[in-house]
Parts: structure tokens; C-alpha cells; sequence
């Protein structure tokens, strides 16, 4: 006996979405899907920042969110989205570009880097001057945390912590109190840099020179001029 057309439609839509959320479910757990998105959260980790060496990345890919339901696809395309990090915790997209109908979703991906680094020995308070019998060598996973991980002693030792610190715990550039490479007043040179040229002149600093801000320069000329102090009187402009 036939079925009534209502509900041949139900069956179908029924048929439908039991194949989109088997799709889903073998999207979580394919892997060779697996494979191409931890290929890909990789690549980009060794590339940030230029190729670096000494690198050993690791790659966990996240689950789907259960509650979508997504149309068949026949081949899907993974890609790191503009504006997201390529290390730590991050999102990678997947698309459709073949299937019925296309739709774009993105799966939860830690991307954990590791490498030799400088952690403290001891825990130390905040305020404390780091000395280089504070400090060894460890591999740890410079992507756990914001912050420039310290690679090379000399650039910790006669830093001031900026907070406490645990025993183990990797510095970070951020960890230090910004340095004060010259006061307000003082004579300084500035310099310009591009693509085959630069230029360079001398100033009055307008204000302290604090490591990571703003600094205004007043030249000869009269005109004020703003860059960063990168050491003891020395201020970059970027053109």
C-alpha cells in the first residue's frame, strides 16, 4: 500500500536530517578529517612568526557543537579563520565546498607548542631582581599563556618582576616591570627606517622614555615627533 504524500514528505525530511547528524557525528570522530585540521593548526604554528626551530607542536582538536545539523557534504575544507591566534586555544574553520548545500563551521582546536624556554627555579615575589642562578632551562608550552616566552637568560637577568611567580613558571616578556630607558628632558636620537633607507636626528624627550609606551620627541625644527624607546637613548619612528 502506498504511503500518503504527507508523509512520504515527513519520512523524507526525516531521512534528511538523520543524514546530517550522522554527517556530524563522523565529522567529530573522522580521522582523516582529524588529521587535515591538525596538519593544518600545525602549519601555522611552526610559520608564526617566521619558521622557528627547535618547535614541537601538539594538536587537540575539539568536538563539534551536537546541536548542529548540517547538510551532506562531499568534501570539506579546513582553514585557519582571518584574526584568529595560531597557538593556544583557537578555532579552525571547516567548509563545504561540495554538497548540496554549502555551509561553513568551525571546530574548537589547542594548538600546545613546545620548546626550551627559561622557567624559575624558586618562587619569587613580585619586585624581586632576577639573578642567573634563579633561572634554567626547560621545555615547556610557550603557547599556554599571552606573552613572549623568555628564550635566552641575558634577556631576564637584572629584570624586576612585575609580579609573583611560582616555582617552574616559564617567564614572559610580560612578567618583567617595563624598563625606563631615559627621563623627560633628556637629549636622545631618533631613528626612521624602511625598505633601502634611514634616517636619523636628535631630540629632547617630553616625557620619560618607559618601555612599551608612547614618547614624544621635540626636534630642532620645533615639530614634535612620537615613537617607542627600544634602549638608553634611543627611539625608534615607524614611517
Amino acid at each position: 500500500m502506498p504511503l500518503p504524500p504527507s508523509l512520504l514528505r515527513l519520512t523524507a525530511a526525516a531521512l534528511c536530517g538523520l543524514a546530517a547528524h550522522a554527517w556530524a557525528q563522523e565529522a567529530e570522530v573522522a580521522p582523516e578529517l582529524r588529521n587535515e585540521v591538525s596538519r593544518l593548526a600545525e602549519e601555522a604554528a611552526t610559520q608564526r612568526d617566521g619558521q622557528q626551530t627547535g618547535l614541537r607542536v601538539k594538536v587537540e582538536v575539539g568536538q563539534l557543537d551536537p546541536r548542529l545539523h548540517l547538510a551532506p557534504c562531499q568534501r570539506i575544507q579546513p582553514y585557519l579563520p582571518p584574526g584568529l591566534p595560531a597557538w593556544g586555544r583557537t578555532r579552525i574553520g571547516l567548509k563545504c565546498v561540495q554538497g548540496p548545500k554549502p555551509w561553513n563551521i568551525s571546530v574548537p582546536v589547542t594548538v600546545h607548542v613546545y620548546r626550551n624556554a627559561q622557567v624559575l627555579r624558586e618562587a619569587l615575589p613580585g619586585g624581586a631582581v632576577l639573578d642567573a642562578g634563579q633561572l634554567m632551562e626547560a621545555e615547556v608550552d610557550i603557547a599556554a599563556a599571552p606573552g613572549a616566552a623568555v628564550l635566552d637568560p641575558a634577556q631576564a637577568v637584572g629584570r624586576t618582576l612585575a609580579r609573583p611567580l611560582a616555582a617552574g613558571a616559564t617567564l614572559r616578556v610580560s612578567d618583567f616591570k617595563p624598563r625606563q630607558w631615559f627621563a623627560a628632558g633628556a637629549t636622545v636620537r631618533v631613528v626612521a627606517s624602511g625598505p633601502g633607507w634611514s634616517a636619523s636626528t636628535e631630540g629632547q624627550a617630553m616625557n620619560p622614555g618607559i618601555e612599551g609606551q608612547l614618547v614624544r620627541i621635540k626636534v630642532d625644527s620645533g615639530k614634535l615627533l612620537v615613537g617607542r624607546p627600544t634602549a638608553d637613548g634611543w627611539v625608534e619612528i615607524s614611517p
